[in-house]
């Protein structure tokens, strides 16, 4: 891994309006360049907007809308990885919530939600693949909000070289202190099971279906620790730096550093349907 620097965003993102969402994208990414960040990762479904039956039904892109090719833009404008959540209308009719990743250079390439919370569930198709990415040196996965409470998966992306986590939320209800207290309870296991960087960003104020979002941005270290975080329902930017000496620091602590000492023969009935 190469030491980046990471922007973590909060923002609102109502449903439906995209020109909206396409401008605070625009802001925060200048913003971030302006600081050195090299990649910006902006909450789950923060272009389309999240909401609930049949507003989210209303709100998908096809994958050649022309929208994708205006953050393509933007990534190569602004020097950037961009890393954005969209709802995408599959040509089987299926809606998948997907995290597009839009390098300065090349094509973009998407992770789609594995998991569906329950108020989901009926309205998004689960995706099918643990895909990984590659970015200025440094390899990494994306969970989508509830999909962080399945450690398998993390552990899985971790076994094929994950070194960075990023968890863009579109999670509701509670304060911002509130929801850290949530995130606390399972993130830092993540990190720490896995000896990996975890990045996650929520959306903030009114969205849809009448729901409320408290925002929220947190860096964790591979050692399961608080880096920095960002309690508040304002818009804006979390900022890290996410250090190679940190990661190999943990990862050659020979009691620190767990996956090379497991035993998956045990965990047979784990992965039994």
């Amino acid at each position: 891994m190469r030491d980046i620097r990471v922007a973590a965003a909060v923002c609102r993102c109502p449903p439906g309006n995209l020109e909206r969402n396409l401008a605070t994208m625009q802001r925060l990414c200048r913003r971030a360049a302006a600081r050195d960040v090299q990649l910006i990762c902006f909450p789950e479904l923060n272009l389309t907007g999240y909401a609930l039956g049949d507003e989210l039904r209303q709100t998908p892109l096809a994958k050649s809308d022309p929208v994708i090719g205006r953050v393509e833009q933007m990534a190569r404008d602004h020097h950037l990885v961009i890393l954005a959540g969209l709802a995408v209308l599959a040509p089987d009719g299926r809606i998948y919530a997907e995290h597009r990743v839009f390098p300065p250079e090349g094509e973009s390439a998407a992770y789609r939600k594995l998991h569906a919370a329950p108020p989901e569930e009926g309205v998004l198709s689960p995706g099918a693949g643990i895909p990984m990415f590659d970015a200025d040196g440094v390899h990494f996965g994306i969970q989508l909000c509830y999909d962080a409470h399945f450690p398998e998966l993390t552990t899985c992306m971790a076994l094929d070289g994950a070194e960075v986590l990023f968890v863009p939320h579109a999670s509701p209800r509670l304060t911002p202190r509130a929801k850290l207290a949530s995130w606390l309870r399972h993130l830092p296991a993540r990190a720490f099971d896995n000896a990996l960087f975890v990045v996650a960003c929520n959306q903030t104020g009114i969205g849809g279906s009448g729901l409320t979002f408290p925002g929220l941005a947190l860096v964790l270290g591979p050692d399961g620790r608080v880096l920095t975080k960002r309690v508040s329902m304002a818009e804006g930017l979390l900022v890290a730096d996410l250090k190679a000496e940190y990661l190999d620091a943990v990862r050659r602590h020979r009691m620190r550093y767990f996956l090379p000492r497991r035993r998956p023969y045990l965990y047979r009935t784990v992965c039994r349907s």
